[in-house]
């Protein structure tokens, strides 16, 4: 399985996009969160293609994160873009 997050890192994402180590329900954070998470289990699918659980969670947090980022688009452009930018999605 992919690798998890120690509390560190968790910290230092939400620090970087969230503003603060304990903001964590910013929508940028969380985002974050889910974009580091989404690339693990990328990584972990490429070598392990039967690993249907996996494939169904990473379905999951892809969607969480469009729906996200659609509300950050709707209220605040400027910094949905810049998210994508610091992210580096939508390529």
């Amino acid at each position: 399985m992919p690798e998890y997050l120690t509390k560190e890192q968790r910290f230092a994402i939400f620090k970087e996009f969230g503003g603060s180590e304990t903001n964590s329900g910013s929508t940028e954070a969380q985002v974050a969160l889910f974009t580091h998470r989404i690339k693990g289990l990328s990584e972990h699918l490429k070598k392990n293609k039967k690993d249907y659980s996996c494939k169904r969670t990473l379905l999951t947090l892809v969607g969480k994160r469009k729906r996200l980022l659609q509300y950050l688009a709707k209220k605040d452009i400027a910094k949905y873009r810049a998210l994508i930018e610091k992210l580096g999605l939508r390529k």
